[in-house]
């Protein structure tokens, strides 16, 4: 019997990953929230984008759904994140 191991990360172009340094704060800023677009997201993320902003002083929420759940972001998507502060990205079932 042979067992095959599979690896399920999605590596296209293979360039080193570097995390952002960390926000001093949230306030005046943009969050972006990527969801994968399943039924639990929606209330979840409306809950929580009013919750940055009263609360912490965010500025704008920007939500954007996946095309694909099971696909990675598009371009569209990967062109946005770059004009967000901070970026939170969740799905739901």
């Amino acid at each position: 019997m042979t067992i095959e191991v599979l690896d399920p990360s999605y590596d296209e172009d293979g360039e080193p990953f570097t995390a952002s340094q960390r926000l001093d704060s949230l306030t005046g800023i943009v969050v972006g929230v990527i969801s994968n677009g399943k039924q639990g997201t929606g209330r979840f993320f409306d809950a929580f984008a009013e919750h940055l902003q009263t609360a912490h002083g965010v500025t704008r929420v920007e939500r954007l759904v996946k095309a694909n759940y099971s696909a990675p972001a598009g371009d569209d998507i990967m062109d946005a994140t770059k004009t967000w502060n901070a970026l939170v990205s969740g799905i739901g079932d």
